[in-house]
């Protein structure tokens, strides 16, 4: 099996790469640091030669939603097309958990993602996941004014990027699945305790303050806006764990 990697750089995708080989299948990566840029194509066609499934965890510079709206509408397009015309059999997209129940920013960005892969002829798998542990401090210095980050205080059921890896790994491997599955961590935490934790086991000295009109990449949320599915997969690392792993 060969299985093609877009956004094989990033967070989520060099983490992937490395589970797909323990599945031992043929990865290739793509990336603009590998020539190969998703959003005009260039280097694509090469890329996608005999690939079997295609697994896109490319993700925007930006969290603002125009700019998130033209890079997924872009990069969605071209991987799609890329791969029909290599005959893969399998697409499958890293998404987040609240697509669908929220229209604004980022969400937005990433509903109308999921809905070019619904409508395109070739068989897909969705694996929609909760914040993960490594961008909570990324979230916090977004909303940091003076000495102070503003957090909303929701639910949220974060998860490791490992674990995040390991199941999309799990699907680009399997049959496609023609729907969207969930992924999550195994606690529930507030997100702005979650924040003080973090930036106190870093060192900074900011004030969080809860603050339910902050919004989350973009949309307004409430309290349990970001919480999975009852059905969704449980990774097994706990934020203790992964505090004192890093």
């Amino acid at each position: 099996m060969r299985v093609v990697v877009a956004g094989a750089t990033g967070l989520i995708g060099s983490r992937t790469v490395d589970r797909l080989r323990d599945h031992g299948v043929e990865v290739v990566r793509v990336s603009r640091h590998e020539g190969v840029d998703v959003t005009t194509g260039k280097g694509l066609d090469e890329a996608m030669r005999g690939a079997d499934v295609v697994v896109d965890v490319t993700d925007t510079p930006s969290r603002g939603e125009l700019e998130s709206l033209e890079f997924f509408g872009a990069a969605t397009r071209n991987l799609l097309e890329a791969a029909a015309q290599a005959g893969a059999e399998h697409h499958v997209i890293l998404s987040i958990v609240g697509t669908g129940r929220l229209q604004a920013g980022y969400f937005r960005a990433k509903a109308l993602q999921e809905e070019q892969v619904r409508r395109s002829p070739m068989p897909y798998s969705i694996v929609r996941t909760t914040p993960f542990f490594e961008s909570v401090e990324y979230m916090s210095r977004a909303a940091t004014y003076g000495d102070a980050v503003h957090v909303a205080p929701v639910l949220i059921q974060p998860v490791s990027a490992d674990d995040v890896a390991a199941e999309i790994a799990h699907v680009a491997v399997g049959l496609p699945l023609f729907g969207a599955m969930e992924v999550a961590g195994p606690e529930e935490h507030y997100l702005d305790d979650l924040t003080a934790k973090l930036l106190a086991a870093r060192g900074y000295l900011w004030d969080v303050v809860p603050d339910a009109h902050t919004p989350f990449f973009g949309a307004m949320l409430g309290q349990r806006a970001l919480l999975p599915r009852a059905d969704a997969h449980l990774g097994h690392e706990t934020f203790a764990q992964w505090l004192a792993r890093r």
